[in-house]
């Protein structure tokens, strides 16, 4: 009888051990097959995310703007928390108004530092492209991750040196 109950209690433990193996192992594919997935993104309009930042909450979305400046608007904000010494924000133009260069405001847009400082040279009206997710609507305002920034167009384009023989 002793003898069943020791072998009863090894296959008991032999099987929860297979069973926490088998599902961390599954647990490392699942994440491996994630981080592989190519995201899609919807182009959308700046001014529909800011309309409805609801119905954007979570979802991939690709916007082309006119790039305003770089900020501080929304760092270190506790209910939508994007630290200032990892990140910091972008301001686009709004597109509905020609005449002036006012901010789109409503819509926090926040990049890595090291993405920003890939493109520290953007000037004000360079029209770019971003890709990203709305991660949070604090204040009924869209709160953007950014994942990728791509320049189509620079306003004033670098003037190419001429090179001087003294």
């Amino acid at each position: 009888m002793k003898k069943i109950s020791i072998i009863l209690a090894l296959v008991i433990s032999l099987g929860i051990g297979a069973g926490v193996y088998s599902q961390t192992t599954t647990t490392a594919v699942t994440k491996a097959t994630v981080s592989n997935y190519a995201v899609q993104y919807t182009t959308v309009n700046a001014l529909d995310v800011v309309a409805s930042p609801f119905k954007f909450l979570h979802r991939n979305i690709r916007i082309k703007a006119k790039f305003d400046k770089f900020s501080t608007l929304g760092l270190d904000y506790p209910p939508a928390l994007r630290a200032s010494d990892k990140y910091i924000s972008i301001l686009i133009q709004r597109p509905d108004v020609a005449d002036h260069n006012i901010p789109l405001s409503e819509m926090k847009i926040f990049l890595k530092k090291d993405l920003a400082e890939k493109n520290i040279s953007l000037d004000a009206g360079d029209e770019i492209e971003f890709t990203g997710r709305v991660f949070s609507t604090a204040l009924g305002d869209a709160w953007m991750d950014v994942d990728n920034l791509k320049v189509i167009t620079k306003k004033n384009p670098p003037k190419k040196e001429d090179n001087v023989i003294e």
